[in-house]
């Protein structure tokens, strides 16, 4: 077996090095105007229309930009004949395009596709298209999406190394055994490992979006790690009690091996529930988490037992101090813990709610939004083309929206077509309008496009407002009468209705991801209120964590101690990612629990016993494990990326949360005031009495 994994890592290494794809952010919002409007642009043959916008800025150190007009024409040409480039607009021949000081001037230059794709270099050409301009005293910074390419590296290399140093650390100690604690990190290593380069392989022949790569990164090193610390330490009890690695590893395999099943299960339910979403960038970044925990469970199910096979009755060697596994004496800590929730349950649940409640408050006040280049540190050429454009033209100006107007060909007895004029007028008339450019038809006199430009920056409420208004109220208002429909569309329309159609679907992700998980322990518990119990308590946990991320990143509550300098919208997929991934991972320390509970609630028929023998075996490995997933998602915090951050925050403090105020106070308080209620099952669902 250890020989069969070598070899498939080794060859899906290969492969992936040799044929690995590339990784790229796919917006796509079918069923929406803002992706008909796209759509209707895409199909046009203006290549002026087509493709990805982003702007160069460029600002005359000293006298203006017409003096120039020369080497302005000459970069213009050089960006023009760059590869994938469609089109070139100059800001000395388009309307709108220079300041009025006649200082700043944006190239609008759009791509057949995000620069993300063409990878960093990319950047080296254009920086070679636009040197005669520096040379001739002008400064030029690059907006987005083309700035990004310029941003230093993320740190996730390091990040995973913070993570895998602090994963040595805790479970030396936690089994007080080299020997012992390189079982887990060597399975979740080569987990991690065949799991990414698979990923690689399929980024050849499907899209998935950038952050793909870090989140199957966190979710299949954290997961690896709790599955395989899980079944180890069920081995080395077994193993303490019998002798016999081959008996022990057999058992083990045979209780723990069926919670990591369940375990898994509860993960990948959560994550398909994000296919829900109506976004396929939200379900490409749940089918990279998928591929990496599915990995890191096949190898704690096969390649673990293997290297309990291999070490035999040497998993004790190189001791650091006593080895431990699970504890079975009513001395332990955490047995005596349990008893003292069993004599005041309600009190100590009271106190666990309301210290959740409390870490939950700021979610109520949360706020959706893109974060723009306006969020990014001061050094980013993209945040530097962004203030000069806020400067020169308006905070608006970063994200214009694009108004398209789908005309009907026409026939004898039509309604007349919409004028431009009375388009233009409907639009600029509109609160929250800064400025309208002359609406244009299209080659083929199909379309009738325009740009407007909003009062407000792209991460303003009030822009979101302002695309809500067009869409629904002024565009259906204009053409009324005309036969005409109008859309709109662009970059920033598309961001926003991105979190509309997020929001919209969050319900029914909310309602699949925890109804599965209850139908889920219920067959396996066989016990209503506990599952019923488990989801409940879960959506707490959640709730607390996404309080957590908003009062850091949002309120900027301690922003400065996690990299972030102002405050900033909650990315609109951060909630429902979390709420997916914290779901799923929460089940985990669940079901390790509520396994050993139930075994011994099967023997003896004492629920208090049951809880307490229960936490008393797993709390040990409950928090060696949340201390290691908590260093590997809060080491994500070093990223560049305000989002990653997001998520790495989001994660980490559900980790936290639910390893100590969950699973150790409210959910055995909640067993020992429900008692034997737990395992009730309504006759109509019992298949067999126990």
């Amino acid at each position: 077996m250890i020989v069969s994994w070598l070899l498939v890592l080794g060859t899906l290494v290969t492969l992936n090095t040799v044929r690995g794809g590339t990784y790229r952010d796919d917006y796509s919002l079918p069923g929406t105007s803002v992706q008909r409007g796209a759509d209707l642009i895409t199909a046009t043959a203006d290549s002026s229309l087509r493709g990805v916008g982003s702007q160069l800025v460029v600002q005359a150190r000293t006298g203006k930009l017409t003096e120039r007009r020369q080497t302005l024409d000459a970069a213009g040409a050089a960006l023009s004949r760059l590869p994938h480039v469609l089109s070139v607009a100059a800001p000395l021949t388009t309307p709108g395009g220079l300041s009025r000081d006649g200082r700043t001037g944006c190239f609008t230059v759009r791509l057949a596709d995000f620069p993300s794709a063409y990878g960093a270099s990319y950047l080296t050409r254009v920086d070679e298209a636009v040197e005669p301009l520096r040379a001739d005293g002008i400064t030029v910074e690059y907006g987005s999406p083309l700035g990004e390419l310029a941003r230093p590296p993320g740190n996730d290399r390091l990040s995973e190394l913070i993570g895998l140093v602090t994963a040595v650390a805790v479970l030396i100690l936690g089994f007080g055994s080299v020997a012992a604690a390189a079982i887990p990190l060597v399975t979740s290593m080569v987990a991690l490992l065949v799991g990414l380069s698979l990923l690689g392989l399929l980024a050849d022949a499907f899209t998935f979006a950038t952050p793909s790569p870090t989140v199957a990164t966190m979710m299949g090193l954290g997961a690896g790690l709790d599955y395989t610390l899980f079944l180890t330490t069920r081995h080395r009890r077994v193993l303490r009690e019998t002798g016999d690695p081959v008996e022990a590893a057999g058992a083990a395999m045979a209780t723990g091996g069926h919670a990591v099943l369940i375990a898994v299960a509860a993960v990948i339910l959560a994550l398909t529930g994000l296919c829900l979403s109506g976004t396929g960038f939200i379900a490409t970044l749940a089918a990279a988490a998928g591929v990496t925990v599915l990995v890191a469970a096949a190898a704690s199910l096969t390649l673990a037992p293997a290297l309990f096979g291999l070490l035999g009755r040497n998993i004790d060697r190189f001791r650091l101090g006593r080895p431990v596994d699970e504890a079975t004496s009513t001395a332990d800590l955490w047995y005596r813990w349990s008893r003292i929730l069993g004599r005041r349950p309600f009190r100590f649940l009271a106190i666990g709610v309301l210290a959740v409640g409390t870490l939950s408050i700021p979610l109520a006040s949360v706020r959706l939004g893109h974060i723009d280049a306006g969020s990014t540190p001061g050094r980013y050429t993209d945040r530097r083309a962004y203030e000069l454009i806020t400067k020169n033209f308006g905070p608006g100006a970063n994200g214009p929206f694009t108004v398209v107007v789908e005309l009907r060909p026409a026939r004898t007895g039509a309604e007349p077509g919409p004028s431009a004029s009375s388009l233009s007028t409907a639009l600029t008339r509109t609160p929250g309008v800064a400025a309208v450019s002359t609406p244009a038809p299209t080659a083929d006199h199909t379309l009738l496009i325009t740009t407007v430009v909003p009062e407000h920056g792209p991460q303003d409420r009030r822009t979101a407002d302002l695309l809500h208004r067009l869409d629904r109220t002024v565009l259906p208002k204009a053409l009324a009468g005309t036969g005409a429909r109008g859309y709109v569309t662009g970059l920033t329309a598309a961001r926003l209705t991105f979190a509309d159609v997020l929001l919209g679907n969050l319900p029914a992700i909310t309602a699949f991801v925890t109804g599965t998980a209850f139908l889920l322990l219920l067959v396996t518990f066989r016990g209503l209120l506990v599952a019923a119990k488990a989801a409940f308590l879960n959506l707490f946990s959640i709730g607390a964590a996404l309080g957590v991320v908003v009062a850091v990143f949002q309120k900027g509550w301690g922003g400065s101690l996690v990299g972030v300098t102002e405050p900033v919208p909650i990315e609109p997929y951060v909630p429902v990612l979390v709420l997916a991934i914290v779901f799923g991972l929460s089940m985990d320390y669940e079901i390790f629990l509520i396994v050993r509970i139930r075994e011994t609630w099967l023997r003896t028929g004492d629920n208090h016993e049951s809880v307490a023998t229960g936490l008393a075996a797993t709390a040990r490995v409950i928090t060696s494990a949340a201390a290691i997933m908590t260093s590997v998602f809060l080491a994500f915090l070093l990223s560049t990326d305000v989002v990653i951050k997001m998520i790495a925050l989001g994660l980490g403090a559900s980790v936290i949360i639910d390893a100590t105020l969950m699973r150790l106070l409210l959910v055995p308080a909640a067993m020992h005031l429900l008692g034997n209620a737990n395992w009730w099952l309504p006759d109509l669902l019992r298949r067999r009495k126990h």
